[in-house]
């Protein structure tokens, strides 16, 4: 555990509800305390390959990511320490060639598929949540957001579903399941759960009498 800033991650299957979580707990404590990293803006450089090569890349495997940046990134975030979070690209398949300076807030949530698979991003973590969502609800909800926000057809979107993502999950996202510190079924709609995390974050904030949380301050003014 770190005595300056929290650390958290949130994994979970493609379309699992890993964003919802993340914004209830932005909802918790305010986006000036909260920033939200998502592992795929730590999709290598593919800078190297056409197009076409790298829409045959599978983006679902851990070879995927760089996680010497990302490691970079994050113990960086822990000490206090700005960073430049690359921004990816999901037409074209690779990072732009700006980026988005994040200064380390209080808590940092790094949300995606795979950052329990590897082991230096597990271990930096002060806490570890899993979103396990039936498949066929997961589905659902790639195929409706990779149409509308990502612009791929439906014939893309199942085709890559069934040669990778699937695939992939299989082997890799649901292992990593057991390395999580809550299992949280139904994502940011289970409000046990949520009060769970609370209590988790609540007693990280507490033994760091420097840092109070505006939940903490509220209870104590009540």
């Amino acid at each position: 555990m770190n005595n300056k800033h929290i650390l958290i991650g949130i994994a979970g299957g493609s379309g699992s509800g890993k964003t919802l979580v993340s914004n209830r707990i932005v909802e918790e404590y305010g986006p000036k305390s909260v920033a939200v990293i998502v592992l795929d803006s730590y999709y290598k450089d593919l800078s190297h390959l056409d197009l076409d090569a790298r829409r045959l890349v599978n983006f679902d495997h851990p070879d995927a990511f760089d996680v010497e940046l990302l490691m970079t990134h994050l113990e960086a975030l822990q000490q206090g320490q700005s960073v430049e979070v690359p921004i990816y690209d999901y037409v074209n398949h690779n990072r732009k060639s700006e980026t988005i300076r994040l200064n380390a807030p209080l808590i940092v949530v790094l949300e995606g598929i795979l950052p329990f698979c590897f082991k230096r991003v597990r271990d930096i973590l002060d806490i570890k949540l899993f979103v396990d969502t039936p498949d066929d609800i997961r589905l659902l909800r790639r195929i409706r957001r990779d149409m509308v926000q990502r612009g791929r057809t439906l014939e893309e979107i199942l085709d890559q579903y069934e040669k990778d993502v699937r695939p992939m999950h299989l082997s890799f996202v649901e292992p990593s399941k057991r390395e999580a510190d809550l299992i949280i079924p139904r994502g940011g709609k289970n409000h046990i759960a949520i009060n769970i995390i609370r209590a988790m974050i609540e007693k990280l904030l507490k033994s760091d009498h420097a840092l109070r949380s505006p939940l903490t301050q509220a209870e104590t003014n009540s």
